[in-house]
């Protein structure tokens, strides 16, 4: 949970099924003055570190098929480590192991010098309830959308099937728990100016209710 200061600028976590569109939700907060972090654009960024590099490769074989997880120009192929780790839990833990204290703090390091403007911080995070980052959330938002809307997005965006998609998300928490866990739902299956009004009426009524407690 964030320190109170005032003004008061919570701490908000975005979860989510896959497709549902909280990238989109994240743009929305950010238009409307918060500091948003994303956990994908972090985990690029430490993913092209020469240590993590090594640290990868000594510890995780490449799926099947592939020789190595490396891309021609000595980068880990994020294609070839997301089979990888979905197919393996022990090669899942050791790469969370490795990643995840990195992304935190450069995380920390982002809200630590966002300018006194920014009205509130916001976590998009795929793994957000996974790695326990809504302890440090004032709000948990959940965006929901149609399964048939999130397999039309994912389908055009990232050719997925929808068994991949399936597979995929048995790697996380159910969505009836993500929801349940959620302090706020915002539901994405609407037009973008009416997305934008919902998550400006969200963020009025988080920063309302004050610092989360306990």
């Amino acid at each position: 949970m964030t320190s109170y200061r005032f003004p008061f600028r919570p701490t908000i976590g975005i979860v989510g099924g896959i497709g549902s569109g909280k990238s989109e939700v994240a743009r929305a907060f950010a238009a409307l003055g918060c500091e948003v972090c994303n956990s994908d654009d972090l985990a690029r960024r430490v993913l092209a570190e020469p240590e993590v590099i090594a640290q990868i490769t000594s510890m995780v074989l490449p799926p099947t098929g592939a020789s190595s997880l490396l891309a021609p120009d000595g980068s880990i192929d994020r294609a070839l480590l997301a089979r990888a780790i979905f197919a393996s839990a022990d090669a899942r833990q050791q790469v969370e192991r490795i990643m995840h204290p990195r992304i935190e703090a450069l995380r920390r390091a982002q809200f630590a010098a966002a300018p006194e403007s920014k009205v509130a911080f916001v976590i998009d995070a795929p793994l957000l309830l996974e790695v326990g980052l809504d302890r440090e959330c004032d709000a948990v938002v959940f965006v929901d959308a149609p399964s048939a809307m999130r397999q039309e997005r994912v389908a055009r965006t990232r050719g997925w099937s929808t068994e991949e998609l399936a597979r995929r998300e048995s790697a996380q928490l159910s969505l009836a728990e993500k929801m349940q866990r959620a302090t706020d739902i915002i539901r994405n299956d609407a037009s973008p100016a009416e997305l934008s009004a919902s998550v400006a009426r969200v963020l009025e009524t988080i920063k309302g209710r004050g610092p989360r407690v306990g």
